[in-house]
């Protein structure tokens, strides 16, 4: 295995640094002020985003720093799992960058879903454009009456008939349901109850806008709407859309699932790990900068070790996601299934902690929208919840490992 940056890879990292540097980070507080002062409420219908973020996006498309993510050199840049690992990393740092790269969730997901399963038709009316950043577009899997932490769980019905689909059910943590540009859901349910347990299943894209759509609400995290962004809940009541719009076929939903998940998966912990090193960055200044008791903070309470301890994790988390995209690149996703779930369990956590000591280092400061460290606790809580919990990804390491022996 070599992990090492392909020059390809090394020269794309350079740029989005510089770009960062250049125009991200001189706004950031900023774009992080207008987002709460303006779009905390729950009226999503008046949010709005920030308009230097548009602007960057443009200059962003200007420099062919786009849709960095997809394995594509006509679509995208060509770039391997582990080529946008580092990219995905730097991107991280800041919460609304990914955007400014057209490479946020959940459109990576959506996009690589219309890219890989979709047919010209599908991929002319909703990837183009997705792809242009003209739109962005929600992915609608959990639900607020059963467990969705049990995917086939899942009771929101498709009715799939000759010349149109009929669809019916509620979603809710519908990430980017919110956001001002949103046009199109990927909606997965129940359709083949008869089938094997995974292969009941089915996703339909379907646009925003089709009447019997309810947007209900958007959900705060920890009494914050994450606005323009934004997680919501939808009701589904004798939806209609045409049957073209059936994505691959009846029951293939989980086996689209796995497809999305494996790289997606990458994604949202690399820019984790992005997050985790801008907390421990913050961290360190903070407590080079502030005296307590006659001694600068780093030196007081084990702070030093606390410090060594957080560059270990991130260290760790970051070889274990680098193997994780190797092995997807190299052997597949199902040869990948223990390293993706390990990453989905390690990383979050490792982000927790390491964002909980920078916030312990920064005081009350920690704590308020003065700097960016809770928003990032509210992401690293969020994080072990979003894609799988905790508990599920431990329980898939434990299946695999103990095939290996029975």
């Amino acid at each position: 295995m070599d992990f090492s940056y392909s020059q390809r890879c090394q020269d794309y990292l350079a740029k989005i640094k510089q770009f960062m540097q250049q125009h991200v980070e001189p706004i950031e507080q900023e774009v992080y002020e207008f987002m709460h002062a303006e779009n905390n409420h729950g009226d999503w219908r008046k949010w709005q985003l920030h308009p230097r973020v548009e602007e960057l996006k443009a200059l962003a498309r200007e420099q062919g720093l786009e849709n960095l993510f997809l394995p594509d050199s006509t679509l995208g840049k060509g770039l391997s799992c582990l080529e946008y690992a580092p990219l995905a990393e730097e991107m991280g740092r800041c919460l609304f960058a990914p955007e400014i790269f057209n490479c946020n969730a959940p459109d990576t997901g959506n996009m690589e879903v219309l890219y890989h399963f979709g047919t010209d038709a599908q991929k002319a009316q909703w990837l183009t454009p997705l792809l242009a950043g003209k739109i962005r577009s929600v992915f609608g899997m959990t639900e607020p009456e059963v467990a969705s932490s049990d995917a086939t769980n899942m009771q929101a019905h498709i009715d799939i008939q000759d010349d149109e689909i009929v669809i019916n059910g509620r979603k809710w943590w519908s990430t980017g349901l919110g956001h001002p540009n949103a046009r199109v859901t990927i909606f997965m349910g129940l359709s083949n109850p008869e089938n094997d347990r995974h292969s009941q299943h089915s996703m339909v894209i379907v646009p925003l806008d089709t009447p019997g759509i309810t947007i209900n609400r958007m959900l705060t995290a920890y009494g914050d709407f994450d606005a323009p962004y934004g997680h919501g809940e939808m009701t589904f009541d004798n939806v209609r859309v045409p049957r073209e719009n059936l994505l691959v076929g009846p029951g293939k939903g989980f086996a689209i699932a796995q497809g999305r998940l494996g790289p997606g998966r990458i994604h949202h912990c690399m820019r984790a790990i992005g997050m985790a090193e801008k907390a421990l960055e913050l961290a360190i200044k903070r407590g080079l900068s502030r005296v307590a008791f006659g001694k600068p903070l780093v030196k007081l309470g084990g702070n030093g070790e606390r410090i060594a301890e957080a560059r270990m994790l991130i260290e760790q988390a970051r070889l274990l996601t680098l193997n994780a995209a190797w092995k997807i690149d190299n052997l597949g996703v199902k040869h990948a299934m223990v390293d993706i779930s390990a990453i989905k369990v390690v990383v979050p956590n490792m982000l927790q902690q390491v964002v909980d000591m920078a916030v312990q280092m920064h005081g009350g400061a920690g704590m308020c929208n003065d700097f960016p460290l809770a928003r990032f606790a509210a992401g690293a809580r969020a994080l072990r919840l979003a894609d799988g919990p905790d508990e599920v990804h431990k329980g898939m390491v434990t299946r695999l490992e103990l095939k290996r022996y029975v």
